[in-house]
């Protein structure tokens, strides 16, 4: 279909994935949210203890993208656990603990040895898989599936954004009944309804994203600042580029650039800042002037229309807005671009990085 490799053409399948998640489970003239696969469940969720998430690499990073919103919706505390960590500290789950598994595969070893782990002690286990007969479907006692359609490039993208969608439909589906999140679950619903021709907008910046690929194939290294919610998209986004580009890339949260990784900025190391607007932006823009006094030229993503950043730096990026929870899914796709197209200036292959495999089948 004119693309060159898998990944590729998972990247810019985004637009139709991101709407198949959402196909048949919101209905924009209501604004609610039904979730069969939830259905019997939804009262026991709301009802325990705490919500724990058990992932593992892209999976671990979507469900760090969405666990602040998880917070403000269902007044539960959340926590993201990797999973060989949670395995190898024997972490204590009670009767009344919800445990969310996610994985593309829904046969990643790790996980699975977790959800053992945790069904053993009567936790209720909830599966978010992109494969309907695989493990984590089976063993779950109830669960999501992504929808995002066959993922066959080694790097995860589609199925990425469509786990952040789905775990924000179950945070909308677990608070619909709070009238004090009523505007604030409107708002995000109705920002899903233009989010997949956003994701199309996002990906114009592709011939953008190749010549920022010229200028960094060379790196040894390279910074990713974020922070709030665009935290998880700055460890996705480096991830990617160690993935594909063989290159050293760091997700860092802006918050820690004082507590020593502002020793590494200098006119020598790439650095990355994602910029775009929301309740932390005042924030983000201290870490960016505390680079800028060090780096003359870092690359900056902003919203359209953000003429402040643009003042200061020549390299700016600039990013359709949405509301700040699905904001991470427009940024991360430059992002995406960006690895690609690196491993292609550096000859890697792009689909079967090396070292790696698509399912991760052994602990």
């Amino acid at each position: 279909a004119g693309y060159n490799h898998y990944m590729q053409k998972e990247i810019f399948e985004q637009k139709e994935s991101v709407f198949n998640t959402m196909r048949g489970r919101i209905n924009f003239s209501t604004n609610s949210i039904v979730l069969g696969g939830l259905r019997n469940h939804i009262t026991s969720i709301n009802r325990c203890r705490r919500i724990i998430f058990i992932a593992c690499g892209t999976s671990y990073h979507s469900s760090l993208a969405t666990r602040e919103l998880l917070e403000e919706l269902t007044d539960l505390p959340v926590s993201v656990e990797i999973a060989s960590d949670f395995l190898d500290r024997q972490t204590p789950i009670f009767r009344d603990d919800t445990c969310f598994f996610v994985s593309q595969s829904g046969e990643t070893a790790d996980t699975l040895v977790a959800l053992e782990y945790c069904r053993s002690r009567g936790a209720l286990c909830v599966g978010i898989t992109n494969t309907v007969s695989s493990s984590i479907a089976r063993l779950t006692d109830c669960g999501v599936f992504l929808n995002a359609g066959h993922e066959i490039g080694v790097a995860s993208t589609k199925a990425y954004t469509s786990q952040i969608i789905s775990i924000v439909l179950i945070a909308l589906h677990l608070g619909q009944d709070k009238l004090s999140t009523t505007h604030r679950r409107n708002e995000i619903i109705e920002a899903l309804k233009v989010l997949p021709l956003q994701v199309e907008e996002a990906l114009k910046l592709d011939s953008t994203m190749k010549q920022v690929a010229t200028t960094l194939k060379d790196s040894k290294s390279i910074i990713l600042l974020g922070r709030g919610f665009q935290y998880a998209t700055a460890l996705e986004g480096a991830l990617k580029i160690k993935e594909l580009a063989y290159i050293h890339a760091e997700g860092i949260a802006s918050g820690e650039l004082k507590h020593g990784p502002l020793a590494l900025v200098d006119q020598d190391m790439p650095t990355i800042i994602i910029a775009t607007k929301d309740r932390l932006w005042d924030k983000v823009q201290n870490a960016f002037h505390q680079v800028i006094s060090r780096k003359k030229n870092p690359i900056v993503f902003v919203n359209k229309g953000d003429t402040e950043i643009k003042q200061h730096v020549e390299f700016v990026l600039e990013i359709p807005q949405t509301v700040d929870c699905l904001q991470g899914i427009l940024n991360v796709i430059p992002l995406q671009l960006l690895a690609y197209h690196l491993a292609l200036l550096r000859n890697h292959n792009v689909d079967q990085p090396r070292h790696l495999a698509k399912s991760v089948t052994v602990q």
